[in-house]
């Protein structure tokens, strides 16, 4: 019950907060870009912007207090007593104050909705239900995870259970722990703490997953409806990132041999499809929504922000249009003839760069807002912060109120640079040159390649729309490519294929462009053009739709496809009861198991998701050796007590270990059996035999 009640806060909480900071964001979607009247209903922009802050703010005042209380046996307890109670207060105060005001101006939070709206809403709702309770759900007592997400969710459920069942203060990583944190956690907090307040685990972390997928596709929406003026636009937008362009669905059937049943093979198929690097993992489709379930939220926050600034490039380019156009009205009046290109450009960029109007901010209190939100929402997703300021920063090169984009930039690094020097030991962020992403051919024509064979026609379709737009328009969709040209040129991490949530966002973007160009092919004279038009609508879709077929089979738990847990399993029990999140667990390479799941801190599981995230895992793995063939117990206890060892597991997978011949005798001969069950036993190393 006071689960939901938090989740009900977030949005009672967003709302006061951006009724105070952005008093007219019903308003917003009344208009177009150019100012034309569109009607949007506001939900589609006040929902997401509700959740948004509300989920944000509430979930880093309740880990600052808990980390305040780390100290007490429970820190939430504390945490959660003293921000549920103001949430409450700070909610009713907003209502009350929004009833008056409606009182006052009869505001119709739901006016403009129409039918083919409420199909869409509840069309999204019902596939984001799917995604999410398909491959992640408790039946019978039982936890199933579907086999396309268990190996990210490893990570995920021990952060979640190292807050739900520990006591994770200062945080450390569940899968590399004795360290800093470097992995973007907060969103695996927040579903951690509404475990906490009682939801179980699959409400918990379903429904703000939920709430986020859905909210992103009403945003993208909404900023299609704000660019174009067309609704139907807005639906094919959201249908083109709902369901990736690729060339996979085309390739596949050319590779099925002649005379084989084609619709046979595209049923028993069990395989992701594609052919560039990674995407039999799924790299591309749903599928990332379903195991990377923070992404989304990240993405509802590009897209806010987008939204609220994205009045200022029309205003801004056509303010400088009009001038460059009465200057040379001038001057060919007094001259006889036109402005020289360089005199042009000198008068664009004195209009631009030397006017109040290209700097002065309309509202700090709007800037300010959005520079903290996005500021906040570093630890919530790292990538989609980035990709934001990357598009902010060519959207501000034309832009008016350009002091605006510099407060919320300077606010967002700010903030970036405080939570970083506060969980990280360092920079996770290693910025480098590397051209090519995962293109084989690390050159220009290599990852045009690599892109319109992973995008299909989306790139084609896409400088169509841009050709059909206006100036303003244009320069939007050079800022769109902004999250592609950083995937293909930089390495921020270790691991080049976490770029790949860059691509998605810039295809996503541009995915509004190819929207453009079908609507405007759609509302063509002539049968044959619409019939054109719909082919490319399912050649744009055919690919998502059933790469959707294999996330569904996937991941169907009743054909067995998913691992199945007890949460009353002996060693998720006792790890729950007797171990806290400052006890360190030796194991084998852990990736998702009992042990993970009752809450234990892992001092190496699985090693991709360490060395993903910027550990030094080739240190630690010969640690690991060193401490299982262990030859002394002095040796071992040295060991033990340089790494901080709290408990050893030793089970099947330790005993069986092809890279290392565990001494067990003399770690049951160094420390106390504290537990056994089965094949697995736990000592306790603050319990020596001798």
């Amino acid at each position: 019950m006071l689960g939901l009640i938090y989740l009900c806060l977030c949005f009672t909480v967003g709302f006061t907060v951006c009724s105070l900071v952005w008093p007219n964001l019903g308003q917003r979607t009344e208009k177009t870009i150019w100012g034309s009247c569109v009607k949007l209903s506001p939900i589609f922009l006040q929902l997401p912007a509700w959740y948004l802050t509300g989920t944000i703010l509430m979930t880093w005042c309740t880990y600052l207090l808990a980390y305040l209380f780390r100290s007490m046996k429970s820190p939430l307890v504390f945490a959660n007593g003293i921000v549920i109670p103001v949430a409450m207060a700070f909610s009713a105060v907003g209502i009350v104050r929004a009833l008056i005001l409606r009182k006052e101006k009869k505001i119709k939070p739901f006016a403009g909705l129409r039918y083919a709206e409420l199909v869409f809403i509840a069309c999204t709702v019902m596939l984001v239900l799917l995604l999410m309770w398909w491959s992640f759900f408790i039946r019978e007592g039982k936890l199933y995870v579907g086999f396309t997400i268990y190996s990210d969710f490893a990570p995920h459920l021990g952060m979640i259970r190292s807050f739900s069942v520990g006591n994770n203060f200062p945080t450390q990583y569940s899968h590399f722990a004795g360290e800093d944190i470097k992995y973007h956690f907060m969103f695996q907090f927040h579903v951690g703490n509404l475990e906490f307040l009682g939801l179980p685990i699959d409400y918990a972390f379903n429904l703000p997953s939920m709430f986020s997928l859905t909210f992103a596709i009403f945003l993208l929406y909404a900023l299609t409806v704000k660019l174009t003026g067309r609704r139907f636009t807005g639906y094919l937008a959201c249908l083109f990132f709902v369901f990736r362009s690729s060339d996979a669905f085309f390739d596949f059937i050319a590779r099925i041999p002649k005379g084989q049943d084609i619709w046979k093979t595209l049923k028993e198929n069990m395989t992701y499809i594609g052919t560039t690097e990674h995407e039999d993992w799924g790299l591309w489709n749903l599928n990332v929504y379903c195991n990377q379930r923070h992404l989304a939220l990240g993405i509802c926050v590009m897209l806010f922000l987008i939204y609220m600034l994205i009045d200022y490039v029309y205003a801004g380019i056509v303010r400088v249009k009009k001038a460059r156009i009465r200057a040379n009205a001038q001057f060919a009046e007094e001259n006889g003839e036109e402005l020289l290109p360089l005199e042009n450009l000198g008068c664009i960029l004195k209009e631009s760069l030397f006017r109040p109007e290209g700097w002065m901010p309309v509202s700090l209190a709007s800037c300010i807002g959005l520079g903290i939100l996005l500021g906040a929402a570093s630890f919530f997703n790292g990538a989609c912060v980035i990709a934001c300021l990357g598009v902010l920063f060519v959207l501000a090169l034309v832009s008016d109120h350009r002091m605006e984009y510099a407060f919320i930039a300077m606010i967002t690094v700010l903030m970036t640079l405080l939570q970083s020097g506060f969980f990280i030991d360092g920079s996770v962020v290693q910025a480098k040159y590397f051209f090519g992403f995962l293109a084989a051919n690390k050159t220009f024509f290599g990852a045009w390649d690599y892109l319109s064979t992973m995008c299909g026609i989306l790139p084609i379709l896409a400088l169509a729309g841009f050709l059909l737009s206006d100036g303003p328009r244009k320069w939007i969709m050079f800022a769109f490519t902004t999250p592609i040209i950083v995937a293909f040129t930089l390495s921020l991490t270790i691991d080049i294929t976490v770029n790949h949530k860059y691509v998605m966002l810039g295809v996503m973007l541009l995915s509004i462009y190819a929207a453009i160009f079908v609507n405007w092919l759609w509302h063509q004279k002539g049968i044959c053009v619409k019939f054109v038009s719909l082919f490319l609508v399912v050649t744009m879709t055919i690919t998502g739709l059933y790469d959707l077929t294999l996330v569904i089979k996937k991941n169907d738990s009743n054909k067995g496809y998913c691992m199945v847990f007890d949460p009353e399993d002996p060693r998720t029990v006792w790890v729950r009861d007797n171990a806290t999140s400052k006890d360190i667990f030796l194991s084998s390479y852990y990736s998702l198991h009992p042990v993970v799941l009752g809450g234990a801190m892992l001092y190496y599981g699985w090693p991709y998701y360490a060395w993903s995230a910027g550990y030094d895992t080739d240190t630690r793995n010969q640690k690991v050796w060193d401490m299982y063939m262990a030859s002394t117990s002095e040796r071992l206890d040295l060991l033990v007590k340089e790494e901080n060892i709290r408990y050893i597991i030793v089970d099947d997978d330790v005993r069986n270990s092809s890279e290392y011949e565990v001494n067990e005798e003399n770690i049951r001969a160094t420390y106390q059996c504290v537990f056994t069950s089965g094949t697995t036993d736990i000592y306790d190393t603050t319990i020596r035999l001798r």
